[in-house]
């Protein structure tokens, strides 16, 4: 998609319709449950901004405009022809991962094997020579992969610095303990992709370990 160029109320929309789609299939997963959960896509780099499912909506039923713009903060970005919907507190991570990585897309969800496997592993979740790896980007073999585990906080901004302090540029997922699952890719589907390849991942862990 682009990202250059003036930001309109089309390319905004046309955002929605992608986060709507990916949201549905996250939801059916059973990942975002009630109305938790947050994807975001950013729709410019210069200034920074993101398109982000709005707060408090059924992420399985959203449409084409039920999204936020927001800034490199979290903080609500106006767009001519875009109702101002307001974006979860959240959103903040999602522009600080976007702009921390260089995502063009990131998914957070409220999957039960992360909030588990980060509270047996607070220290993070260490995985080798598992076929799945490839997923998300790591070798199968002879590689240990360890998925960043970090304290959750309601401060987006202390949040960031811990999930910055933790960042592997190798892996592209971090669990908040006792709460959910970030992970981000070059676009929506590869972050839907990746995961669902840690969550299964996770799954693994928790079956063996």
């Amino acid at each position: 998609m682009t990202v250059s160029g003036p930001l309109t109320a089309e390319r905004v929309f046309e955002s929605g319709a992608r986060l709507a789609a990916e949201s549905a299939k996250l939801a059916g997963l059973g990942w975002m449950r009630g109305t938790s959960g947050n994807l975001s896509e950013v729709v410019c780099r210069d200034p920074l901004r993101l398109a982000v499912t709005a707060s408090g909506l059924d992420k399985g039923e959203l449409s084409a405009s039920d999204v936020a713009v927001v800034g490199p903060a979290g903080e609500a970005a106006h767009v001519r022809g875009v109702a101002p919907l307001t974006p979860s507190a959240e959103a903040g991570l999602h522009a600080r991962v976007a702009d921390l990585t260089g995502a063009g897309a990131v998914v957070h969800v409220h999957a039960l094997n992360a909030v588990i496997a980060g509270d047996r592993w607070p220290k993070g979740v260490r995985l080798r020579d598992v076929e799945m790896l490839k997923g998300i980007g790591r070798l199968a073999h002879d590689d240990e992969v360890v998925i960043p585990v970090i304290r959750n906080s309601q401060d987006m901004a202390d949040l960031g610095d811990r999930l910055e302090a933790a960042h592997d540029p190798r892996t592209p997922a971090v669990i908040v303990a006792s709460h959910g699952l970030y992970a981000w890719g070059a676009d929506l589907v590869r972050a839907r992709h990746v995961t669902e390849c840690v969550e299964w991942l996770l799954a693994y862990a928790l079956a063996v370990g």
